[in-house]
């Protein structure tokens, strides 16, 4: 018997110590070009690597903001983090849907997403956002409940941007606290050394979540420890674990059972067996009573999630069986098998942790990451269904931005042609079905980057064949609002080519779960009429965007004490006579050969609000805002000009703290007139981008010579989709003579 478990033990430690050496080279390549990444916003590295070394990274000084980890507890202990000039444009500005903030999960088997892709912090962590219109992005948040940045630093803080779309969809944000490899032991030490220590730690690790807006922590100890620091590992556990529901309710401290802290734990504490668990059992529950929850290994048996949940009894979906979607081990296999092991877990009524779905985007996964992300999320939605629903609160506002694109829009509007990237900026996301496009027939639907849109970088493309004397209809989104006396008010765009018309279909539940269904048109139905409740024609939106081809469509519903369900778009075609533009075409003799059949169909939808009719969405004028420049600092251009670097700051001057969407960021330059005075702007207002917080830094803003002055404008954009109008907006003012 001792030989067996001597070679047994030699394995074990030879791979635990081939691992630890991967991983370190692993880490050091990562350390080497995330050192590059940080001083430039660039995705080109051979240009990176080819230009001088840049100077070390100095958190303190201003610089176009990242985010970025602690690496030290000495960092963390000194909490030099909150002396960064970074800091404050770290802060997530999106709180949790209030129906949700402070709730303990649902009651029901749930999903966490551990988000590991190449190292973390690679396009993410320009919080004003980068340049790479195909940067990695995830949208299907209504089939998660919690979401985990994690990275191999220390402390690992979730950009922003994840926490922003995560809370705005109703799902909570972990960052990740590790320890692994020497350095790890090295930390451990410390981090374990008294109790006063250990709760020390803890408490940091709470100021930082709640001054970053973000709702718990993945505690992963990936290393041996000795017997005597377990008393003290649980204090740190626990203590972080109370002091974040104190401060934060409805916080997570999640446990993450890795093989590497169990293979020594279970030896020094068990009958001296030296076995991976993989599952919760007596010998790792300890830690489970005293945190939210388990992320257990993804090695598990068969039989293991029933066994973990006979362990848990009542708390059996507090466990959270990993899956690796690169595979490496993990039931099932992963990749495009990921539901085989889904499908296990929901059967045994546990929970899952999806571990590394960007394996679809590093892998580039065929056709391309669109139709791969949507396939493959298709799958886990069919194993394990849906678990957020929306809208459930008001005013509701969504563009089905994706957070990136070719170009931006405002009110229909395109304001800059250039690529960019900004997961902050995602609307709430479409529940689009997939469908195989390789068959022509039929409307294809898929959100398209390309074209104009009306706000932001995407919108819906509904585009196909549509029968005459059909309809089609697509899921948009499946919710859950209580309706009271007031009317609801919504508007929705679109833009449509020939004959195609686009309308919403509504579906109302009652309390005696009758549903009702309610059609919003902008032209009559005729025949298809009869097949809903009530048909209420819409009125067109004078406003900003029809002269680009949009047009925006309201009306008022009333349905007190009812339920909105779900919203679909509804595609049909108008009658000939309806289609003005059509006969006219045709009666001038104009050649459409290149034009779409008559049972071509193409059309675009914007946008969609939902606001309580009567809401008042007015913002605050320019004046009672307080606008300030910082750190304004000039070097040489070329040919005369001059780059300007500043940040620039605003509040309300009442002090409260109002709810706004975000903040686009323009900028004029003034040139003198005869008398001295600001005259005619050296071309038309340019955009910058866009702030989630109260501050903006521009880096590097080519001034050329003539210029006198600098106006950078601020406008706002409210949660309900309305944007204040450029002539009301505040603006900073900045006299170049005077630097």
């Amino acid at each position: 018997m001792l030989l067996p478990r001597l070679r047994s033990y030699i394995i074990r430690k030879t791979l635990v110590s081939l691992l630890n050496l991967l991983r370190l080279i692993h880490r050091k390549a990562q350390t080497f070009v995330l050192f590059f990444r940080m001083s430039k916003p660039t995705s080109d590295l051979e240009n990176q690597f080819s230009a001088p070394s840049p100077p070390p990274f100095d958190p303190t000084q201003p610089a176009v903001p990242i985010s970025y980890p602690i690496k030290t507890l000495e960092e963390l202990e000194s909490r030099s983090y909150f002396e960064s000039f970074h800091y404050p444009f770290n802060k997530a500005s999106v709180a949790l849907q209030s129906a949700s903030s402070s709730l303990p999960l649902p009651n029901r088997p749930r999903v966490i997403v551990c988000h590991d892709m190449d190292g973390g912090y690679g396009d993410d962590r320009w919080v004003q956002g980068g340049t790479n219109p195909n940067a990695y992005a995830i949208w299907h948040w209504y089939l998660m409940d919690v979401f985990i940045y994690f990275s191999h630093s220390l402390v690992t803080l979730p950009p922003p941007c994840w926490t922003n779309t995560a809370h705005r969809h109703g799902v909570k944000v972990l960052g990740t606290f590790i320890t692994e490899w020497d350095e790890g032991k090295l930390i451990c030490n410390k981090l374990l050394s008294t109790k006063e220590a250990a709760q020390k730690y803890a408490e940091c690790l709470t100021e930082l979540a709640v001054a970053l807006g973000f709702d718990g922590w993945l505690i992963n100890m990936e290393i041996e420890l000795k017997l005597s620091q377990i008393p003290n590992l649980k204090v740190f556990v626990s203590h972080l674990t109370q002091t974040m529901h104190s401060s934060v309710p409805g916080s997570l401290v999640i446990w993450q059972v890795l093989e590497i802290l169990y293979f020594q734990y279970d030896s020094v504490t068990t009958d001296g067996k030296l076995d991976w668990q993989d599952q919760l059992n007596e010998k790792n529950k300890p830690f489970f009573d005293i945190c939210d929850g388990i992320f257990v290994n993804y090695t598990w048996k068969k039989n293991y999630p029933m066994l973990s949940a006979d362990v848990a009894r009542d708390r059996k979906y507090d466990v959270y069986m990993g899956i690796d979607v690169f595979g490496r081990g993990s039931f099932g296999g992963g990749q495009w098998n990921t539901s085989v092991a889904l499908d296990v877990l929901k059967k045994d009524g546990v929970s899952t942790a999806i571990f590394a779905p960007g394996w679809i985007y590093q892998t580039n996964q065929p056709p391309n990451f669109q139709i791969a992300q949507n396939h493959w999320w298709a799958l886990v939605e069919k194993s394990w269904g849906i678990a957020q629903n929306y809208p459930k609160v008001l005013p509701f506002y969504s563009n089905f931005d994706q957070g990136h694109g070719y170009h931006f829009s405002v009110d229909g509007e395109q304001v800059s042609d250039a690529p960019w990237c900004n997961i902050s900026s995602q609307g709430f996301q479409p529940f689009l079905e997939y469908t195989d496009n390789s068959t022509p027939d039929g409307i294809q639907v898929h959100i398209d980057f390309r074209e104009a849109s009306y706000s932001g970088g995407g919108n819906i493309t509904f585009k196909g064949k549509l029968e005459d004397n059909a309809i089609f209809t697509a899921r948009l989104f499946q919710g859950d609002l209580l309706l009271g006396d007031l009317p609801l008010h919504f508007t929705y765009s679109v833009k449509s080519e020939n004959n195609s018309q686009l309308g919403l279909c509504l579906n109302f539940s009652s309390a005696l779960k009758e549903i009702k269904s309610v059609l919003l048109v902008s032209q009559n139905l005729n025949q298809f009429s009869s097949k809903f409740n009530k048909v209420i024609m819409t009125r067109q939106l004078e406003k900003p965007g029809t002269s680009s081809g949009w047009v925006v469509q309201e009306s008022n519903i009333s349905m007190s004490g009812y339920r909105l369900t779900e919203i679909n778009a509804l595609c049909y075609q108008s009658e000939p006579e309806f289609d003005e533009r059509r006969q006219n075409s045709l009666s001038e003799g104009q050649d459409n050969s290149c034009s779409q059949n008559p049972t071509d169909y193409y059309a675009k939808l914007g946008h969609i609000s939902i606001e309580t009719f009567g809401h008042k969405s007015g913002l605050p004028p320019s004046d009672l805002w307080l606008v300030e420049g910082q750190y304004i600092k000039w070097t040489t251009g070329s040919k005369g000009s001059k780059n300007l670097s500043l940040k620039i700051t605003w509040k309300l001057k009442d002090g409260n703290d109002y709810a706004f969407r975000n903040y686009n960021i323009y900028v004029e330059k003034l040139a003198e007139d005869a008398r001295g005075h600001p005259g005619a702007t050296l071309g038309v207002h340019e955009y910058l981008g866009v702030a989630r917080v109260e501050a903006f830094y521009v880096s590097d803003l080519e001034v050329p010579s003539g210029t006198s002055n600098i106006k950078f404008i601020i406008q706002v954009s409210g949660v309900g989709g309305s944007s204040q109008k450029l002539a009301e907006s505040p603006v900073y003012l900045l006299d170049t003579e005077a630097w």
